[in-house]
């Protein structure tokens, strides 16, 4: 069974960088079949992809964070990790890991809050 876990501060400061690790249990992210997720919901407006990296390694990250957010994978601790940077208010909001790309996923983590201290 395919199971993801969020992890990482529920609060964070304005312009600090805020960091989101995912661990994934009964799949590898070293293998060529998936390619994996974040995705956050806040401010009653539905779920944003934010960014994937995909089996090959490399990154796609939705237009507006790509100045600010990175994402990368560890295969030996079977994670990957959310750095999004120069946080404000906005930024806050309940952020998902997830298997797929885009919000094509077929697994999801329960989530994470994150808040944002002015």
């Amino acid at each position: 069974q395919v199971q993801l876990q969020e992890s990482g501060p529920g609060l964070v400061r304005s312009s600090q960088t805020l960091s989101l690790t995912c661990t994934v249990s009964g799949a590898s992210l070293a293998g060529t079949d998936y390619d994996w997720s974040w995705i956050r919901e806040s401010g009653g407006k539905g779920q944003k992809w934010l960014g994937t990296i995909l089996h090959t390694g490399g990154t796609r990250i939705d237009t507006p964070f790509r100045n600010r957010l990175t994402i990368s994978k560890d295969t030996s601790k079977n994670q990957f990790t959310l750095y999004l940077s120069s946080v404000t208010p906005e930024d806050a909001g309940v952020y998902y890991c997830a298997r797929g790309c885009g919000l094509q996923y077929d697994r999801r983590g329960q989530g994470t809050q994150v808040s944002v201290s002015a």
